[in-house]
């Protein structure tokens, strides 16, 4: 899986290239800055990509906003956004209707190396990665008391939850105290009260954490 970084602290920048590299990962590019990292998606196509949201040259939310550039012109590529504080508005732009291949991270999230790595390789396999507090609060503005949410179970609202923060189903259940089959079976439910039929061009993990977000 090939990775471009972008971080324009140079120590925290080498680290992510250095712990990637050693998962396996192969680091294509490092940039400092939002204009080199747009260079360096151009020029390599990478699956995934992993940004700092504050970056040269602005400083503000020049990171982000390549990002959301890379999502138009590369719909494969996966995108990975780090940050020291939840931003809630920043998260529902990065979401924006299609979750898929989306990642938002709190920065002290990198220092469990081995999740923080599923979750980059996640979601450049397609899916999606949210910090729990990123989670927390895009539902705390989200009113998630109306349709269709009110239908599932508070036993189901647990699941979509850790659902939404990129987790397997063996992780849910271990989260939870339940078997892996338990949480199969909540799973096929929630797909059920959302109206999420099998299909062969959607991908209805990714839907159903589309429609919890969303309230």
């Amino acid at each position: 899986m090939r990775v471009v970084i972008a971080e324009d602290d140079v120590l925290l920048r080498e680290g992510l290239v250095r712990l990637l590299a050693e998962a396996g990962l192969q680091v294509a590019a490092a940039a400092h800055d939002a204009p080199g990292l747009l260079a360096a998606v151009d020029r390599h196509r990478p699956d995934v990509v992993v940004t700092d949201i504050r970056m040269p040259p602005g400083l503000r939310d020049d990171g982000l906003r390549a990002a959301l550039l890379i999502r138009a012109r590369h719909p494969g590529t996966g995108v990975v956004v780090l940050s020291q504080f939840v931003q809630r508005r920043y998260a529902r732009d990065l979401v924006g209707e299609n979750p898929a291949g989306v990642g938002y991270l709190l920065k002290q999230r990198i220092a469990d190396v081995e999740r923080f790595c599923d979750d980059v390789r996640r979601v450049g396999e397609g899916g999606v990665a949210l910090d729990p507090e990123v989670v927390s609060s895009m539902l705390g503005g989200a009113g998630n008391t109306g349709r269709p949410m009110a239908a599932l179970t508070e036993r189901q609202l647990e699941v979509l939850a850790l659902v939404a923060e990129g987790r397997s189903n063996t992780s849910v259940a271990d989260k939870l105290g339940i078997s892996s089959k338990a949480v199969v079976q909540h799973v096929s439910n929630i797909y059920d009260v959302l109206g999420l039929t099998p299909s062969p061009d959607d991908h209805r993990r990714v839907l159903a954490v589309l429609r919890f977000l969303a309230g």
